[in-house]
């Protein structure tokens, strides 16, 4: 578990010093399953790395991000954020979203994210 702790911990610096991207290159699994609510999945990291590229794209206005809450279980890993910025299509988004890592060979294999609509 100390293992999950300093790898999630090393993400949410990551994210928080702007390297989203690179967090998302050296933590996610090559066979990533990405879910927002109970939305389509998107497998594989070649297709959730674009998705990824293209939201940080669309941002903007930054004014903030911050994990209020980590835990830590046997293979997974929870963090609820909370997001402050403004989106080329959605407007202002002003929120608290909680991201859920299924972990395997050292990298999330599965994230579910959870968050109103």
């Amino acid at each position: 578990m100390n293992a999950l702790i300093e790898k999630i911990s090393r993400i949410n610096d990551m994210i928080l010093q702007g390297n989203a991207l690179e967090a998302f290159d050296e933590f996610y699994h090559d066979e990533v399953v990405m879910q927002e609510n109970d939305n389509p999945e998107f497998v594989g990291k070649e297709i959730n790395r674009k998705r990824e590229e293209a939201f940080f794209a669309s941002i903007t206005e930054f004014r903030g991000a911050k994990p209020l809450k980590v835990t830590v279980g046997e293979s997974t890993t929870m963090v609820e954020w909370h997001f402050d910025y403004t989106h080329k299509d959605w407007g202002v988004k002003n929120y608290t979203q909680v991201a859920v890592q299924d972990w395997k060979d050292g990298k999330i294999i599965r994230e579910k994210f959870y968050y109103g609509s």
